[in-house]
């Protein structure tokens, strides 16, 4: 959080989700799908400001402005309106979001926005972000939202409303590539129930790793990581096959330790040994294609 010299503005960075894992682990009577993923947060985001007082509003301007969509169905607006339904009084204002996270990549770029959004409104008016009705207006949100309310590493279960205590991950260095193409859950969900892949999705024994204050080391976590994929990437892939060449361009990048896709996609993600291998790798892709290309840290946004 910073404050402007005047104090009459607040900015918070909204950082992008990172599914490190993603399991499809069954089917509610609702017709929506149970997940498990383990999630963090890059050092790469868009930022939102809040001028308390004003009129509630939004504009939106930056590099992805265009990709956010109407202004009207913002996340950042129908977060702060679920806040002012459930908190009598609430003070809000106008928000300004510089977009710089790619729209329909599985990197969670709205719901960081709209978990912004709910810190600043917090901050104005002196609500802890433990509060339960900022919780149940995220949730309310979106199903990704509660997790990017604090933007730290945790198992998320269920559709998202499931959230286990923090995950103390090691520094991971990494290359974030978005192929320029925009893929929708919806679209992604359908393709994974055409190849079959939810005939096997009984809900497996709890994955084995450590959920606690300890630190494992990187070596550990990547080893961990290799067996543990996302589930949907093959859906995605039958959807738009420009993530298979993502994922190949990133696997022959040198130091390469893992590669897969975030999310429902279509945005990929690649682990690498050192900062200097990620900030190559990013180079070279950068160089020889137009996609969107970030190296950046992951763990806490």
């Amino acid at each position: 959080m910073s404050v402007s010299p005047s104090g009459l503005e607040l900015t918070e960075r909204a950082s992008a989700k990172i599914n490190l894992t993603l399991r499809v682990v069954g089917r509610r009577p609702d017709g929506y799908h149970a997940l498990e993923s383990l999630v963090c947060f890059g050092d790469v985001g868009d930022r939102l400001t809040l001028r308390p007082g004003a009129r509630l509003g939004l504009d939106v301007h930056g590099p992805r402005a265009d990709a956010a969509g109407p202004v009207d169905h913002n996340l950042v607006l129908k977060a702060a309106r679920a806040l002012a339904d459930r908190v009598g009084g609430l003070l809000t204002g106008h928000f300004s979001l510089h977009k710089q996270l790619p729209a329909g990549a599985g990197l969670g770029g709205g719901s960081a926005d709209a978990a912004a959004a709910l810190r600043l409104l917090a901050h104005a008016n002196r609500l802890s972000l433990a509060d339960s009705r900022l919780m149940a207006a995220a949730l309310a949100t979106g199903a990704d939202v509660p997790v990017c309310v604090d933007s730290k590493p945790r198992w998320m279960r269920g559709l998202g409303e499931i959230l286990s205590e923090p995950v103390r991950l090691p520094p991971l260095h990494a290359v974030l590539v978005f192929p320029g193409v925009p893929l929708a859950t919806k679209d992604v969900f359908a393709a994974f129930h055409q190849n079959g892949a939810h005939k096997v999705t009984a809900a497996p024994a709890p994955l084995a790793f450590p959920e606690s204050d300890r630190e494992i080391a990187p070596s550990t976590l990547l080893e961990w990581l290799a067996p543990h994929g996302n589930d949907l990437e093959s859906a995605a892939v039958a959807r738009l096959p420009v993530i298979a060449e993502v994922l190949g361009a990133l696997r022959a990048q040198s130091g390469c330790a893992v590669a897969r896709m975030s999310g429902s996609g279509s945005a990929c993600f690649a682990i690498f040994a050192s900062q200097e291998g990620a900030a190559a790798a990013a180079r070279q892709l950068s160089a020889r294609t137009n996609w969107w290309v970030e190296a950046t840290s992951l763990g806490s946004g």
